[in-house]
């Protein structure tokens, strides 16, 4: 239950980061709306993950690298945001370093 609730909070950050920059500038009341309610949400499901007993340290990890990633390849392929090598590269870091706290974590 507790990564379910993670990977909720996951897709709640990334669909308002990307509200984020269609608000622009939070100046866009209906984005802005949907800017808060998301970051709100993910805090909310990320806490209740933690709540469930998973480590604070993994459930960050995650959900902020997984995120990261996200937002990089949704910039990309939606936001008209640019991708090149390093950038590619930093996006396989980010997920490689994820896989590596948590098979740490699992001993």
């Amino acid at each position: 239950m507790a990564w379910l609730l993670l990977g909720a909070a996951i897709v709640s950050e990334v669909l308002a980061t990307s509200a984020l920059k269609l608000s622009d500038g939070l100046s866009h009341i209906g984005w802005t709306i949907v800017v808060v309610a998301g970051y709100v949400a993910s805090l909310l499901l990320l806490a209740w993950a933690l709540k469930l007993q998973m480590p604070v340290g993994i459930a960050y990890a995650v959900w902020a690298g997984i995120g990261t990633a996200a937002i990089a390849v949704i910039g990309t392929l939606f936001l008209h945001e640019g991708m090149n090598l390093t950038k590619a590269a930093g996006i396989v870091l980010i997920i490689c370093g994820v896989v590596v706290l948590n098979l740490a974590g699992a001993h």
